[in-house]
Formats: C-alpha cells, structure tokens, sequence
C-alpha cells in the first residue's frame, strides 16, 4: 500500500468529491471541478491556495479565447444565413446521389465542431439544421439523433480547432502544429463509415418530394451570394496564410483571425443585430469555457499534491495491452465528467506512458477517445442535445445507436496510436 499512499487517496478523494458534487448535488460541472480541487488541496494541507486556484484557471486561457470567439463566427455565418443556404444546396444537388448526400450531410453536421472544437456547437446549430430534413428523407428519428452525434464528436476532434488535443499537447508543451492530418486520419474514415452505416441505407427515393421541398424552400431563404461567402473567405485567408508564408505574413492569433473574419459578415448584405448575435454566442460558449477554467484548476492542484505525479507513474507501470485497455476504456468513461477534463487528466499520462511513438499522432488518437465521454450518460451532452433537437425524450434509444460506432471510434483510436510510427513518416 505504500505506493498508494498519500497521492492514490487524494485521487481517489478528488475524484469522489466531483462525482458527488456533479451527480448527487447536479452542481455545474465547472463548479464541481473547483469544489474537487479544493477538497484536494485541504486534505494534503495546502489550505485553500489561492494563487493555484487562479493560475490554474486561467491555465487554458488561450483555448477559451478560440472557443468564444470562434463560436462568434459560427454564429455570424448562421445569422448571415450561409449554413441554411449551403445546406440547402447540398441537399437539391444531391437529392438523387444518397451517397454523396450521406456524406454531405456529416460533413455539414461536423463543421461546427471544426470551428469551434465544440461537439455541442455542432449539435444545436447545423445538427438542429438538417435534423427536419433527414427526417424528411426518411431516416428514423432515433438514427438521425445518432448521426447529429456522432458527426458532432468527429467535428469536435476534426481540424483546424480541436480542443482536446491543444489540451493534451498543452500538458507536454506541444505546440498545436502540425496536427491537421493526423486529425483527419482520425477522423475522416470514421465520418465516411458512420455516415454510411446512420444515414445511407434509409435516404428513400420514394419520399414525398412536396414535404421536402417545402422544408428547402424554407431553408433558401438567403441567395447564395459571393458577399455571402466572405467571412469564411476571409478566415481562409488569415489562418491559411500565416501556415503557408510564416516568414511574411504577420501571426496575428487565432482569436483575432475569428474576430476580423466575423466583422466582414457585415459587409455580406444581410440584415442582422451583431451586438444580440455576440451575447448569444457568449452566452453558448459559457458552459464549455466554465468547464475548462474548472479543468485547469483541478489539474493544478494534482500538480501541487502529487496526484498527477502519481496517475503518470500508474500509466507507466501498465503492461502495454492493459495500457490499451485502458486507453480505450477509462478516457471515455472519465469523459462522462468532461471529455476536456478527460483529455487532460488521463490524455497526457497517457501521452506519456507512449513517448517512444510520435507525439503529435498519439496526441491526436487520444483525443478521439477522450470525445467518446461526450455520449457517456450522465451528461452525454452530445446525445442529449441530439435527441432534444429531433424531439426524443428518452436519449438513451439514441445512445443505444451510437453504441456500435462508439466502439469502432475507440477502436480505431487504438490501431492509430499502433501505427503511430508508419502514420508518422507518410504524413510528415
């Protein structure tokens, strides 16, 4: 027992002190984070420290930048009209093609969630976008919940932004470069195979076509313009040339580069109210961003006490198969916490623990998994805000759905970090 002890108590304190505080007193998760900490820290006799606590919080400050403002943008773009319009497109192009509408249709649900590294963005933006639709296209109503799922995760882990690997290298101090393709040999496989398997085989051509154009026409409301087009131009621009000219072009931040990109939706030739526009994409990001300050400073004080310290060397002590197990299992069911918290507490001891396979491509497989907790039930908030938009009231029928393709992403999570090595040389 004695290399349990203190660090494994303190985990183990911690651990039950945010469970209860989320479960049992349904405080938000941001707050039981905190509250776990502090128990934390008083039981090792640090007291109540302040200076952790905050620097702690602001741990991930730049992460929390790129999520407001980039959840700015998606709002921009939708208020604008772009995502109702594209969607619409899409759709009557490829009406008659069910595969390529398929895999539109996940591609349109993911962009979000590339944006703003945010599963639930994508969830309540194009998933309560193209829901009607899908339904109309006749796909069950439990199947659509679980492709707006599904396409929500791999959006959240998809490039350019994916919150859980800048959180996972930020633990090892690994810059976020470097990380587009490995997130997309993640990612794009899986989107091609649950699009295939949630949305193909029940897109029927013998639907009525009255219904479904009504339902376009709706969505048509805004010309598809070239003005309609410019803030994500503009974002092109700015994120694309500071990667492809470094030496010339200024580097002026991800935030700022959202920033400067949704000020030129005013210039699109809609009418809308952006100081209501920004509230609201504040008031959506809130959640997401409370999560991460919480996050930061749980990992903190396990810094301070040992416990992260302790965690890492357990990791290490793992045969390699058990590792994998463990990989594969404890990420997403920590994730029912938080799949930030879950990249970070278990991602980078894990990390770590496989030091001798290339980073950036282990990073990238660890934070597939880690998304899985975003459909782990309590929280599930990718499942239940699914299943709010396709209006199920029971959410588990559709997490039920999502089961066969949880267990492919954990698995092919695994066989990336296998081939870690050989994924390293083709893509770098």
């Amino acid at each position: 027992m004695s290399w349990f002890w203190p660090e494994g108590m303190y985990t183990l304190l911690m651990i039950g002190v945010f469970a209860f505080s989320a479960f049992a007193w349904k405080l938000p998760i941001a707050v039981a984070m905190a509250l776990a900490a502090m128990s934390g820290a008083l039981a090792s006799g640090n007291g109540v420290p302040i200076r952790h606590l905050i620097e702690g919080e602001f741990g991930y400050i730049d992460t929390i930048l790129i999520i407001a403002t980039a959840m700015i943008f998606m709002k921009v773009v939708q208020r604008i009209g772009l995502l109702d319009s594209v969607a619409a497109w899409v759709i009557k192009r490829f009406r008659n093609y069910p595969v390529f509408l398929s895999l539109g249709i996940m591609f349109l649900i993911m962009i979000p969630g590339m944006i703003t590294g945010s599963s639930t963005a994508a969830v309540l933006t194009t998933g309560a976008l193209v829901a009607p639709v899908l339904i109309k296209l006749g796909v069950p109503v439990v199947k659509t919940a679980a492709a707006i799922s599904m396409g929500a995760l791999f959006g959240m882990i998809a490039p350019p932004i994916s919150i859980p690997a800048m959180i996972i290298g930020a633990g090892v101090d690994i810059p976020y470069v470097g990380f587009g393709f490995p997130l997309l040999v993640c990612t794009l496989p899986l989107a091609v195979i649950c699009s295939l398997l949630l949305i193909y085989p029940y897109v029927r051509k013998d639907r009525d076509e009255a219904e479904l154009d009504a339902e376009l026409a709706r969505m048509s409301g805004v010309a598809l313009t070239p003005r309609l087009f410019l803030p994500v131009a503009v974002l092109v621009i700015l994120l694309g040339g500071e990667r492809m000219f470094p030496h010339i072009w200024p580097s002026l931040g991800m935030p700022l580069d959202f920033l400067l990109a949704s000020a030129t939706g005013l210039l699109s030739g809609s009418r809308w109210n952006a100081l209501e526009t920004v509230t609201e994409a504040i008031d959506e990001a809130l959640p997401v961003m409370g999560i991460l300050m919480g996050v930061g400073m749980f990992i903190q004080i396990m810094t301070l006490t040992g416990v992260r310290g302790f965690v890492v060397v357990s990791a290490l002590a793992l045969p390699s198969w058990t590792l994998y197990l463990g990989i594969a299992t404890s990420m997403p069911l920590f994730g029912a916490v938080s799949s930030f918290g879950s990249a970070s507490v278990l991602g980078v001891p894990f990390l770590l623990a496989l030091l001798g396979q290339n980073e950036i491509v282990v990073a990238s497989a660890l934070s597939l998994v880690a998304s899985l907790g975003d459909l782990m039930p309590p929280t599930a908030l990718a499942g239940i805000f699914a299943a709010q938009v396709v209006g199920e009231e029971n959410y588990f029928k559709v997490l039920r759905h999502c089961m066969f393709p949880a267990v492919l992403t954990a698995g092919w999570g695994i066989a990336v970090i296998l081939m870690a090595k050989p994924l390293a040389k083709l893509i770098f």
